[in-house]
């Protein structure tokens, strides 16, 4: 596979999509779950895309419900999942996940938001809270009120959470972490990590916070800014 590019969220900072859209080098299918406004959804993607080099958006719209045709992504150079909801991306795109990487074996991912979340062999879909005591604030919940973690594409070896700064998350992954045992990046808006031959790295504006297991339920949890790369493995 390629370069998986995994931004959490915002909209101030579309240079993190330009190593993408160089790399996908022309038409870059975009998948939007469409509440009913797919269209409206896709043209901010488009922007951001054509704001860092010269490529062609195609829309990919998967209404509500439905799963994601892998072949709608046709000879496209990239594939882009896009952001909304994340337990609908979950439902949408995930079970297709191993049609998905056969298609992705030569070319790049980039996934925003609900799209980063779900890219690890587990996805952190949502939830506020554990065994009913709050953990996060609610409007960070994505309409779920217990943490709840699902399968996921597995591009990447961990978890991820986003808007991590914006929309306190961080704790969230902590949860999501000590119960599963596997480490997870929490990523803030305009901000992305880069998995690229072996490492990973921190761009843009914010931080990614590293969650580690360790023993007894016990974690640790790192920051790391633009330019560091951050050791997961």
């Amino acid at each position: 596979m390629s370069t998986v590019s995994l931004i959490g969220g915002g909209w101030s900072a579309p240079e993190l999509y330009a190593a993408f859209v160089a790399e996908s080098a022309g038409e870059i299918a975009c998948v939007v779950i469409d509440e009913g406004d797919g269209a409206d959804q896709f043209e901010r993607w488009s922007a951001a895309l054509r704001a860092a080099g010269d490529c062609r958006p195609a829309p990919v719209l998967v209404p509500v419900g439905e799963h994601l045709d892998v072949a709608a992504l046709g000879d496209a150079g990239g594939l882009l999942v896009c952001g909304g909801l994340t337990p609908a991306y979950a439902a949408a795109v995930t079970p297709v996940a191993s049609d998905l990487r056969r298609w992705l074996e030569d070319r790049p991912y980039c996934g925003f938001s609900a799209g980063a979340a779900i890219a690890g062999e587990q996805a952190v879909v949502g939830g506020w809270t554990v065994n009913g005591r709050p953990l996060i604030p609610e409007d960070a919940g994505e309409d779920l009120g217990e943490v709840t973690v699902v399968d996921g594409l597995a591009l990447v070896p961990f978890l991820v959470d986003v808007h991590a700064g914006q929309w306190g998350t961080v704790p969230r992954l902590i949860e999501s972490v000590r119960v599963s045992g596997v480490p997870g990046l929490a990523v803030d808006e305009d901000t992305a990590v880069t998995v690229a031959a072996g490492q990973v790295r921190v761009s843009g504006r914010g931080h990614a916070h590293l969650v580690r297991p360790g023993e007894d339920g016990a974690v640790a949890v790192t920051r790391y800014h633009a330019g560091q790369v951050v050791p997961v493995g």
